[in-house]
């Protein structure tokens, strides 16, 4: 085995935030790797998601010690994401949000409901908030990716809180019948077409919703929610590892 040197695509600002947050937190504690290494190592494992032999190997580091400086990082950077009520109150926008569900894929789980028919592979289903201009306000924690979209938003009380707010939540077909201030695109009735009033209602609805795509290719820009190579119960705390990560730059 042998180490090189690699570029990742993340800012440095982020990385002098992660540095900070582990030094903050850190104490008299001894590590092998000072703060701004450790920071490297969490932010290599999200972003790239590299194998955790090959951060070891590039940090002259054992595995243990490269999976207990990634796992307590992210799990301190968790800490720090906000609520769902915190993100919502955080919004002062033109009263809506953007709201879509997506699927994390992990093979690491074989485990019933986790296999998303949408996706068309194993995974953990996370619902994304984001304001009408795309910006990333919220990740819910994971369910297994079978969860249809309507169900998680309800299990993670998007719908009551949105209401209690009177905070309108533009979604896809996905989440019809939600009800409370959900809306969603008008259906068309078996054997029927929709009047053309309707049909120009949906695509003004398609393209307010746009935005909600570009936030969660944002978040799917940290590769270890493309593919996962960890137990899908800790693609929660990632989530908001990343969460925090995103709205804090």
């Amino acid at each position: 085995m042998f180490s090189y040197p690699a570029a990742c695509d993340v800012d440095e600002e982020l990385l002098e935030l992660v540095t900070m947050v582990i030094s903050s937190l850190e104490g008299e504690r001894s590590c092998k790797l000072r703060p701004y290494d450790r920071a490297r190592c969490t932010l290599v494992y999200l972003r790239k998601h590299d194998t955790l032999e090959q951060i070891a190997a590039g940090f002259g580091i054992g595995v243990a010690t490269a999976w207990r400086y990634v796992n307590d990082t992210a799990e301190r950077l968790a800490a720090f994401a906000p609520s769902l009520t915190e993100a919502l109150t955080s919004h002062h926008a033109d009263g809506f949000v953007l709201l879509d569900g997506t699927v994390a894929e992990t093979d690491r789980v074989k485990a019933e409901g986790h296999f998303s028919g949408k996706a068309r592979r194993e995974g953990v289903n996370l619902q994304v908030i984001a304001t009408d201009t795309g910006k990333l306000l919220w990740i819910s924690p994971a369910m297994p990716g079978g969860t249809h979209d309507l169900k998680a938003a309800r299990a993670h009380d998007i719908i009551d809180v949105c209401t209690q707010l009177d905070l309108e939540v533009l979604a896809d077909k996905g989440y019809q019948g939600a009800g409370g201030t959900v809306i969603t695109p008008i259906k068309r009735r078996p054997t029927t077409e929709l009047p053309d009033k309707h049909k120009k209602s949906n695509r003004v609805h398609a393209a307010l919703r746009a935005p909600v795509e570009r936030a969660i290719s944002r978040v799917k820009g940290w590769r270890i929610l493309r593919h996962a190579r960890i137990s899908p119960n800790r693609l929660t705390s990632v989530a908001a590892a990343i969460l925090t990560l995103t709205i804090y730059t």
